[in-house]
């Protein structure tokens, strides 16, 4: 077994890895207000692909993005760089690409990475049902309890009433009789369109005025959340949930039980993984890009599982 540092010891890897997210940003950043998501995720795809064979890594495309949505791809199973894989990889080029093409806030290019064998394959799962707490509520909420028991183990654990909870849930149909259960048991929440990265990071993030994440979003998003949720101390569930017959026909066949809930550690078994991000439109996470005098202002986070640190770098680059 050859001994020489792995990625992941050297010190200038995380910083490194920014400039991959940086360059999809600034790719998207072009089509953002314009209506056209489609143009815009292939932009941030390609230059985050040119990006990662930039950096001189050996990697493989574990969770990709784009198949559910008929958009670009960087494939599942894509190997980036030359040699044999040594790390995995889950995208999302852009996070929030109708928000990115609607011009309104909260979209980012983003990524996560850890060593080769590390993340759970979720095979054809395009839709995971999520729970994220905080760290306060970590080890006192059981992801398979009623939507009312999980609000009053989260209460208990925060020491506030139900009635001051407030859950991030994306506004999608099938997650109506689940709004209509948080509010019935007198919590609050805070519905969004798109973005359940940025929600799942309020829930963790102090002050942020979110208690928690609850509600199906994409495959990819989890396994990235998974990784930063670790990384600042909190608690991650998730289950494939599939939306369709045909994606449930595939997961069953695949081996996949949409019943079991999995943690954070069964969906990322490495601490030595990293989440990174840069804005293209302000959100919860990043600031947007700035663009003056053919100069784009960027704002990345770096988060570290194993440490929990968190890196914040602002950077400057000419653009055409």
């Amino acid at each position: 077994m050859s001994t020489r540092p792995g990625p992941f010891d050297r010190a200038d890897f995380p910083f490194a890895l920014r400039l991959v997210t940086e360059a999809a940003a600034i790719a998207a950043h072009t089509w953002v207000g314009r209506s056209r998501k489609e143009d815009g995720d292939g932009a941030a795809v390609e230059a985050m692909r040119k990006a990662l064979n930039d950096i001189n890594i050996n990697a493989v495309v574990m969770i990709g993005e784009g198949e559910k949505d008929n958009a670009p791809l960087l494939y599942r199973g894509e190997r980036i760089g030359k040699g044999e894989p040594e790390i995995e990889i889950a995208v999302d080029p852009i996070e929030g690409t109708t928000n990115m093409a609607n011009g309104v806030d909260n979209s980012m290019a983003v990524m996560a990475l850890a060593p080769r064998g590390a993340m759970f394959d979720l095979g054809p799962s395009f839709y995971m049902d999520k729970l994220v707490l905080p760290a306060a509520a970590k080890g006192k909420v059981d992801p398979a309890w009623p939507v009312k028991k999980k609000l009053e183990a989260l209460a208990t654990a925060l020491n506030k009433p139900v009635s001051e909870l407030r859950i991030f849930v994306l506004n999608r149909k099938r997650h109506h009789a689940m709004i209509k259960d948080i509010h019935d048991a007198g919590a609050r929440t805070m519905l969004q369109e798109n973005g359940d990265v940025a929600g799942a990071f309020m829930a963790v993030q102090p002050g942020s005025n979110v208690d928690a994440l609850f509600g199906t979003g994409g495959s990819p998003e989890g396994i990235i959340t998974a990784i930063f949720v670790r990384a600042m101390g909190g608690e991650f569930f998730g289950r494939v949930d599939p939306q369709g017959d045909d994606e449930a026909t595939k997961v069953k066949e695949f081996g996949l039980d949409p019943a079991k809930w999995m943690s954070g550690n069964e969906l990322v078994k490495s601490d030595d993984a990293v989440f990174v991000a840069t804005g293209i439109n302000s959100g919860p996470v990043c600031r947007g890009i700035a663009i003056e005098k053919g100069i784009a202002y960027t704002h990345s986070v770096i988060l570290m599982a194993k440490t929990g640190a968190r890196h914040d770098i602002s950077s400057r680059a000419p653009v055409a």
